[in-house]
């Protein structure tokens, strides 16, 4: 059995239409990321002043001796993070940069109980669940220097978590 050989003229034709798709795809990239630039900016612009800006007191760029001092002694501990068990239900985890200042601080809420924050006291409007139960929604805050997300798992059982972390 013999391989088929193409002609010079069908690589020609064959490199050409490799180029031509290799071209749209870059132009589709480059149109899809400034569209989702302008997006961003203008949330960002319409979400200046975020309702959700700290935990327990806890704020972002607090040094983690006074995160002890407010929220008491973790659970486990280190310079770069803390873990926190305050119930069987809620429980954070504070991380901190070189200088030990607060970047991050992730809360964790186990089922639908009293106090689990809801989508409307973190964004200042109830978010619209999927399919399955589940609710997520992430917003940058450029002005104010950090992102901030809200996940609620789907079930009987939901675990809420509430996130704040620093732009770097």
């Amino acid at each position: 059995m013999t391989g088929t050989l193409l002609k010079p003229s069908a690589y020609s034709g064959l490199f050409t239409l490799l180029v031509a798709a290799a071209s749209l795809l870059l132009a589709l990239s480059i149109a899809s990321a400034q569209g989702q630039r302008r997006g961003a900016s203008h949330a960002a612009a319409n979400d200046e002043s975020p309702l959700f800006h700290e935990y327990r007191g806890v704020q972002l760029g607090m040094l983690a001796d006074e995160v002890r001092k407010k929220l008491g002694e973790p659970r486990d501990k280190s310079d770069e993070q803390d873990f926190f068990i305050f119930t069987e239900t809620e429980t954070a985890q504070i991380l901190y940069d070189k200088a030990h200042k607060v970047i991050t601080i992730s809360a964790d809420f186990l089922n639908a109980v009293t106090g689990v924050p809801t989508a409307k006291q973190v964004f200042g409007a109830d978010l619209e669940a999927k399919a399955d139960g589940s609710v997520y929604k992430m917003v940058r805050f450029p002005k104010a220097g950090y992102w901030l997300s809200y996940n609620r798992t789907s079930g009987t059982s939901p675990l809420t978590t509430v996130t704040l972390q620093k732009i770097q």
